[in-house]
């Protein structure tokens, strides 16, 4: 990216801009270079003029909502990382939906869910990250997925945003098809009516379960493999004997097989290779080809 890019986005951009922003700071596993520009837009129309800019200007971006499920490579990433952290905005309709914006935290939606009674999103109490990120990846646990309850997204699609119905989606386990250069803006919910104690009692159980199995205490980006059909990833890890393998600071995690944790000092490179050594290591004891479920970019 040029001086000339540099000074051009900053002039149309009202957000917070910050050059040559470590991306280890904004990602769960604590690893990743820097962005040559890191921009927080206010609101909306700040993001849609920023993403006019960078088009214009033919600089690359990506979007980052909590940075979890996220890998970012030693050497950063050339262009410009736009979070939507400060869009996160969030209501209860009279009609009972949800509306949210994508840089709302898990979390958040669903203790407002709680608060009212609405009932279908207590498992995502127990997952980090924003709104944004778990439409993105289909995020679920314990039977559920995120896009069960969706009823429609706002979509920013060629410069204007624009709303799907959930029956116009094509979704499926750990994945919402979409177009790389299409982001979700926001999201309506439509959730089963409950009462607050019957939600909270789901959701202190998902949390309970969630503190027995994936108490790993180190940095991670939750589970690093998606699971093959029929199968869990953390067992076939286990079956090849890798708990507990190490790499310089990235470890698979002797608490669960499937997170891979950065000890203290990890770098990329570190959970790459050991990612690498996993996949090799199970296929051939198994056959079977495990998946990436974090989304690796930048580059090396």
């Amino acid at each position: 990216m040029t001086t000339s890019h540099f000074g051009t986005i900053r002039r149309s951009f009202s957000g917070e801009l910050l050059e040559q922003e470590p991306l280890a700071r904004h990602t769960s596993l604590r690893v990743g270079g820097p962005a040559e520009l890191f921009a927080v837009p206010d609101n909306r129309a700040d993001l849609l003029q920023l993403l006019k800019t960078v088009e214009e200007q033919r600089v690359p971006w990506f979007v980052i909502g909590g940075g979890y499920n996220l890998l970012i490579r030693d050497g950063g990433f050339r262009g410009v990382v736009i979070s939507l952290s400060k869009l996160n905005h969030m209501e209860v309709t009279r009609s009972g939906e949800i509306r949210v914006e994508s840089g709302v935290r898990n979390i958040d939606l669903s203790r407002l869910a709680e608060a009212h009674g609405l009932t279908g999103l207590e498992f995502l109490v127990g997952i980090p990250g924003s709104v944004g990120g778990a439409v993105r990846m289909n995020a679920g646990a314990h039977g559920v997925e995120i896009c069960d309850h969706v009823s429609s997204l706002d979509i920013l699609v060629d410069g204007g945003i624009r709303k799907y119905a959930k029956d116009s989606l094509d979704y499926g386990y750990r994945r919402l098809q979409l177009d790389y250069k299409e982001i979700i803006i926001g999201a309506v919910f439509q959730l089963a009516s409950g009462t607050p104690e019957q939600v909270s009692a789901a959701m202190d159980a998902c949390l309970q379960q969630r503190q027995e199995t994936q108490k790993v205490r180190f940095p991670n980006a939750g589970s690093f493999f998606k699971n093959p059909a029929g199968q869990a990833a953390w067992r076939l890890i286990d079956d090849a004997g890798l708990r507990g393998l190490i790499v310089g600071g990235a470890q698979v995690s002797e608490v669960h097989s499937n997170f891979l944790i950065n000890r203290g000092g990890a770098t990329a490179s570190n959970f790459l290779q050991l990612a690498a050594i996993i996949k090799e290591r199970v296929f051939k004891d198994c056959a079977v080809q495990l998946e990436e479920e974090v989304q690796i970019m930048g580059e090396d």
